[in-house]
C-alpha cells in the first residue's frame, strides 16, 4: 500500500469510571475477529486480561519501557506506563501492522489532555488524527459519579459524557426503563450531540467505535443537522434524542487558532447551557418524581438563526468567547452562512483548540442559515441566542 505512509492513523478515545464497562469493550476489540487491525493502548493501570492462548508476540516497543502484545486477531495491545506521545510516535513507525489506534484513559481521567496533547507535539499531528471520543456509561452507578462534586467543580462523569462523540449507555439489564429514560434525558442535557447507544456487557459492533469522524470538518453539517432536527433519529438500539431550539451560529474564522497545525479533524469543546434543551421529562432512577432538576454545570446550547453574519461581528464574538471563556467550552460545533460570501463556512473545536474552513458554494435555492451547539460549563442560553443575532446582518426590508 504506497499511499499509507501519507495517510494518518485514526485514534479514538475510550473513557469510562471504573466498572463501566471499558475494559470488556477493549477485550472485545483485542479479541474477537472483527476484520480490523487495532492497536489499543491502556494505561498503566489498565485491567484488560488477555488469554495467553491469543497472544502471538510480546516485545517491548522500541524506544520506550512499555510492552507490547501482538493479537492472534492482528491487534496489538500497548500498555503505556510514561510517555503517551512517545508511545504514538513509536507505534506511528510500525503503521503497516494496524489501522485504527484506541487510547484507553484511566477511570478518573477526563479526554482533554489527552485531546490537547496530539496538538501539543511538533511531529504527530502530521502522523495522527483524532477520530472521536467514546463514553461508556455504567446505567446502575453514574447518577451518584454525576452528583459527586465539590462546589464550584464538575465532576468527572459529568466531563467524560460532555467530550463524547457517541456513548454507550451499559449495563441497561439492570436498570428499569424508567430510570434509562430519565438518565438519557440528562446526558443530553449535558451533551445534546452524543448518539446513545444501550448495551448489556458493553456489547457493541466495532463500527460504532471506530470511523466515527466526529472531529472530521466533513461531518459538522451532518452532526448539527441530527442535533437540530426536531424529530428524533431512532437507530436499533441507538437512542439519539434531539431538541429543537434555536442555534446560535459559529464565527467564522478561517484559520486554526491555539496550535500550530491545522487538521483534517478538528477539536471542538461547546459550552453548555442549562435548560436550553426540551427533552420528555422522566423519573430519576433514585428519584421517581418526575421534573426532576439537575445541576450537572454542564450543558448544551443549541442555536438556529437564518440569515446571514456579518464577517467582522463573527469573527470578534467568537474571538472573544474562545479569549475569555476557553476553559469552559468542552466542544463547539457549527456552519455558518457569511454576508457576501458563497460559500459556508464550517468550524468545530476543544477549549483554545479551534479549526475552521470554507465549505461547499451555498445551493441557488438553498436557505442561507446559520447552526451552532455549544457543550460548555455554565452557560446562558438566552445571552448566546442574543450574541449571536447580534451578529446578523439586518437586510433592507423590501418595499410592498
Amino acid at each position: 500500500m504506497p499511499e499509507a505512509p501519507q495517510k494518518k492513523l485514526p485514534i479514538t478515545i475510550i473513557t469510562g469510571f471504573l466498572g463501566s464497562g471499558k475494559t470488556t469493550l477493549l477485550n472485545s476489540i483485542l479479541t474477537k475477529d472483527h476484520g480490523k487491525r487495532v492497536a489499543v493502548i491502556e494505561n498503566e493501570f489498565g485491567e484488560i486480561d488477555i488469554d495467553s492462548s491469543l497472544v502471538a508476540k510480546q516485545e517491548v516497543l522500541e524506544g520506550t519501557n512499555d510492552s507490547i502484545m501482538q493479537l492472534s486477531n492482528g491487534c496489538l495491545c500497548c500498555t503505556v506506563r510514561e510517555d503517551l506521545i512517545k508511545a504514538l510516535n513509536s507505534l506511528h513507525a510500525r503503521r503497516d501492522e494496524f489501522d485504527h489506534i484506541v487510547i484507553e484513559t484511566t477511570g478518573l481521567a477526563n479526554p482533554a489532555p489527552i485531546i490537547s496533547s496530539f496538538y501539543m507535539d511538533q511531529e504527530l499531528p502530521d502522523k495522527v488524527r483524532l477520530d472521536g471520543v467514546v463514553t461508556v456509561v455504567d446505567s446502575k452507578h453514574v447518577t451518584r459519579h454525576l452528583d459527586n462534586r465539590k462546589e464550584g467543580t464538575v465532576s468527572e462523569a459529568v466531563e467524560q459524557i460532555a467530550y463524547a462523540d457517541r456513548i454507550l449507555l451499559n449495563k441497561t439489564d439492570l436498570v428499569d426503563t424508567a430510570a434509562l429514560d430519565a438518565l438519557e434525558k440528562r446526558i443530553k442535557d449535558i451533551n445534546v450531540s452524543a448518539e446513545i447507544r444501550r448495551t448489556t456487557r458493553s456489547q457493541a459492533p466495532v463500527e460504532y467505535v471506530l470511523g466515527i469522524g466526529g472531529f472530521n470538518l466533513e461531518n459538522v453539517e451532518k452532526e448539527l443537522n441530527m442535533t437540530l432536527s426536531p424529530h428524533e433519529h431512532s437507530h436499533e438500539h441507538e437512542h439519539c434524542s434531539e431538541c429543537g431550539h434555536d442555534h446560535a451560529p459559529g464565527e467564522p474564522h478561517g484559520h486554526s487558532h491555539s496550535h500550530d497545525h491545522s487538521h483534517d479533524h478538528s477539536h471542538s469543546h461547546a459550552e453548555h447551557s442549562h435548560g436550553s434543551h426540551s427533552h420528555a421529562s422522566h423519573s430519576h432512577e433514585h428519584s421517581h418524581s418526575h421534573n426532576v432538576k439537575h445541576d450537572d454545570k454542564v450543558s448544551s446550547v443549541a442555536i438556529r438563526l437564518e440569515g446571514n453574519m456579518d464577517l467582522d461581528k463573527i469573527n470578534y464574538s467568537l474571538g472573544l468567547l474562545l479569549e475569555t471563556r476557553a476553559e469552559d467550552m468542552y466542544r463547539i460545533k457549527g456552519l455558518l452562512s457569511i454576508h457576501g460570501s458563497d460559500y459556508r463556512y464550517v468550524f468545530q473545536g476543544v477549549h483554545t483548540i479551534f479549526e475552521g474552513t470554507p465549505d461547499r458554494k451555498w445551493f441557488p435555492d438553498e436557505k442561507r442559515e446559520c447552526k451552532l451547539v455549544f457543550i460548555g460549563r455554565e452557560l446562558d442560553a438566552e445571552a448566546f441566542k442574543d450574541a449571536f443575532e447580534h451578529c446578523l446582518v439586518k437586510e433592507p426590508a423590501v418595499a410592498a
